[in-house]
């Protein structure tokens, strides 16, 4: 290949001629120059990367291992959010279960002192490296989920049992047994005897309890009342419904303190002693019914002393 270089300042122009050699000797020029520069750019692109604020050109500039690296960061990460989710859940669950325990000692009887519910409970022994072995994350992990599996079972076993309970309690607050008047003996007893109005043999479907007239009256038992009116022979009579078909009855009082319908506890005042209806003197006539059937109430009544 021929150049011929032509100056104004000369009347001669010159020629240089380019063989395959010189091509091959810029090439290889151009070429090193690339590279070096490349190079150059490439480690002040290192050397500063922890400077670069565009995320692109931070991605483009991290090294497969360290990607590596960042991704196992960022599933640790996970995990233990993960595991720290867990651990908040496991944390409420004792809550309700120390809540629940305290309860279900003080139902039993039992002193809750005597379980310290919101201390850990004292372990110890000699110290051991015999297969002594750190814990790995995943067993930590299987253990988390296994503890919250006994957490669930746990409360659930707890929570049956502290309905058994309270079921127990309730059926006793709804049994006709406290005495409707503080006292401690019959005037007149359940069963038969020699009526005090007619003189002949009859049966007495309850007990009397002889009180001076405004002596309160007070509940059996927790119930509804569903009687609570003038009675032709009863005079003044409360009736209330204990549930499971079993009712108690007062009569002769002189004053009713309670409505149709409402809801009394037991030992609450519901009236007061008099001598209503049918009558020979102020006291408490009281019945208890099951099932449409008279029952003889001192099988029910807790009697002082």
């Amino acid at each position: 290949m021929n150049i011929i270089l032509i100056s104004n300042k000369s009347a001669c122009a010159r020629k240089i001629t380019l063989t395959s050699l010189h091509f091959t000797l810029m090439i290889s020029a151009v070429l090193i120059i690339v590279l070096v520069l490349a190079l150059s750019l490439n480690f002040l692109a290192l050397r500063h990367a922890d400077k670069i604020n565009d995320p692109l050109l931070k991605t483009l500039l991290v090294s497969p291992q360290e990607e590596r690296h960042q991704k196992k960061q960022v599933q640790l990460h996970n995990n233990l959010n993960v595991m720290a989710a867990e651990l908040g859940k496991m944390q409420a669950q004792l809550l309700r279960l120390d809540a629940l325990g305290a309860r279900l000692a003080e139902s039993s009887g039992i002193d809750p002192q005597d379980f310290l519910f919101s201390e850990l409970p004292g372990q110890g022994g000699p110290h051991s490296d015999y297969h002594a072995e750190s814990m790995s994350f995943s067993e930590l992990n299987e253990d988390l989920h296994e503890f919250s599996h006994l957490l669930d079972e746990r409360e659930k076993s707890l929570g049956t049992l502290d309905i058994v309970l309270r079921d127990d309690r309730l059926s006793k607050s709804v049994l006709p047994s406290e005495m409707p008047v503080d006292t401690d003996w019959y005037s007149s007893g359940y069963g038969y005897r020699i009526d005090p109005f007619s003189g002949k043999r009859a049966f007495h479907r309850g007990v009397d309890f002889a009180a001076k007239t405004g002596t309160p009256i007070k509940a059996a038992a927790g119930g509804v009342v569903v009687y609570s009116d003038h009675h032709a022979e009863y005079g003044n009579m409360i009736e209330i419904d204990h549930g499971d078909d079993l009712v108690s009855r007062y009569a002769h009082a002189s004053k009713r303190l309670v409505s149709l319908g409402q809801v009394v506890m037991q030992g609450q005042k519901i009236a007061e002693v008099g001598s209503t209806g049918r009558s020979t003197g102020p006291h408490l006539h009281f019945e208890i019914w099951h099932k449409d059937k008279p029952q003889n109430p001192s099988l029910f009544l807790k009697r002082p002393g």
